[in-house]
C-alpha cells in the first residue's frame, strides 16, 4: 500500500531513510544461578515491571507462569496508556501502583539506575531489591534467564530452552525478531515508502515461510514447546487486533494463514498463554498512545468485551478444517482454518 502520511512516532529511532531503528538496550547485566554475574538467582530478590500490552514483556510473563516462578519473582503491571512521561503506575483494571518502590513512573527506576539515562523507558525491566537498580531491560535475554537460571526454584519439568536445540532456537529467534517481532514495528513506524515496503515484504515473506513450516510440525523447533514459540506467539496474538490495521501490515490477516492461525489458537488454549492475553490493554495502548500513527485514537476507545475471547480462539487446532469439510458436499478440497476474527477486531 501507499503511505498516506509520513508522521514520525519515534523521531530518535528513525534513520535518515525513514527506517525505524530500535534504540539500543542499555541495561544488560545477567542473573545467574551461581551468582558469578553479581546477581544471584534468589527467591524474592527480583521484581519484574511489565505492560500487558507489550509483546516483549508478554514473553517474560508467559515464561514466569510456565516455569511456576510467580512466588519467586514478583511482578507489577503499568497503565497501558503511555504519554510523554512514559509508562505510569496507576490503579486501574489490570494495573496497579508500584508496590516495591512507590515509583509513579517507570522512568524513576531508570534514573535511579543511571541518572544520565537518555531514551525511552521500556518494559520489561527487572529490578533488584538488593542493589536497588535495574539489572536488565534486555527483552532478548530476560526469558532465557528465567528459563535457565532459576531452576532451583522453578518447575524443572518444563524445559523451554533445551541444550540440544539451543543453536536452532537462537537462529530462528534472530530471524523471527528481525522480520516479524520487530518487523511489524519497522513497517508501522516507517516514515518513507521505501522503508515501509522493505519491512512489509520481509514480514509477509517470513510469515509465509512460517506457515509452510507449521504445516509439517506442531512447534517451531523440535517436538515440544520452546522459547521460540513464545516469542512468535506474542506477536501473532496481537496481529489482527492491532498490527494489521494500526501498523498497516495488511497484505493478509493471521486468520488467512491456515497453519499459523491454527498454531496460534493451539498455543492460546494452553495454560500460561490465553490467560495472560489482555486485549483491552493491547488496544488501549496501541490505538490511544501512538498519536502520530492514530490521531483519532480509534478504535482504542471502543473496548466493550475486548478482554473476552470469542469463539474462534477456542476452536481446536484442526477444528475449523473438520467443520468446513463436514459442511462441504463431497469433501472436494481442504478448507482453510482461517475463518472468524480474533477478539477485539470487530
Amino acid at each position: 500500500m501507499t503511505l498516506a502520511s509520513t508522521a514520525v512516532q519515534f523521531p530518535a529511532e528513525t534513520a535518515a531513510g525513514g527506517t525505524f531503528v530500535r534504540q539500543k538496550i542499555v541495561f544488560r547485566d545477567r542473573i545467574t544461578a551461581d551468582g558469578s554475574s553479581g546477581f544471584k538467582a534468589e527467591p524474592g530478590r527480583y521484581h519484574l515491571y511489565v505492560s500487558l500490552a507489550c509483546p516483549w514483556a508478554h514473553r517474560a510473563i508467559i515464561v514466569r507462569k510456565l516455569k511456576k516462578l510467580e512466588a519467586v519473582i514478583t511482578l507489577s503491571v503499568v497503565d497501558p496508556i503511555r504519554d510523554e512521561r512514559g509508562w505510569a503506575f496507576r490503579d486501574g483494571p489490570g494495573h496497579t501502583r508500584d508496590p516495591v518502590n512507590g515509583f509513579a513512573f517507570l522512568r524513576e527506576a531508570y534514573l535511579a539506575t543511571d541518572p544520565n539515562y537518555v531514551g525511552r523507558h521500556t518494559v520489561p525491566a527487572v529490578w533488584d531489591r538488593v542493589t536497588q537498580r535495574i539489572v536488565t531491560n534486555d527483552y532478548h535475554t530476560i526469558t532465557l534467564q528465567l528459563e535457565t537460571e532459576f531452576e532451583a526454584f522453578a518447575d524443572t519439568s518444563v524445559d523451554l530452552y533445551p541444550r540440544h536445540l539451543r543453536a536452532e532456537i537462537d537462529r530462528l529467534n534472530a530471524e523471527v525478531y528481525e522480520r516479524v517481532n520487530n518487523g511489524v514495528y519497522k513497517a508501522g513506524s516507517a516514515s518513507s515508502q521505501a522503508a515501509y515496503d522493505e519491512a512489509f515484504e520481509a514480514l509477509f515473506a517470513e510469515l509465509d515461510a512460517l506457515d509452510r513450516r507449521l504445516a509439517r510440525q506442531r512447534y517451531l523447533v523440535g517436538r515440544h514447546l520452546t522459547d521460540a514459540d513464545i516469542r512468535l506467539f506474542t506477536t501473532l496474538v496481537r496481529f489482527d487486533t492491532v498490527y494489521h490495521t494500526h501498523f498497516k501490515c495488511n497484505l493478509r490477516r493471521l486468520v488467512d494463514y491456515e497453519h499459523l492461525w491454527a498454531y496460534t489458537r493451539d498455543l492460546y488454549q494452553r495454560p500460561g498463554f490465553g490467560e495472560t492475553v489482555n486485549f483491552e490493554h493491547i488496544k488501549r495502548h496501541y490505538y490511544c498512545t501512538h498519536d502520530k500513527l492514530n490521531p483519532s485514537q480509534g478504535p482504542g476507545r471502543r473496548l466493550a468485551g475486548a478482554t473476552r475471547p470469542r469463539a474462534p480462539w477456542l476452536i481446536p487446532r484442526s477444528g475449523c478444517r473438520r467443520a468446513a469439510r463436514a459442511s462441504s458436499p463431497g469433501h472436494q478440497r481442504p478448507a482453510s482454518s482461517g475463518g472468524g476474527s480474533p477478539p477485539g477486531t470487530r
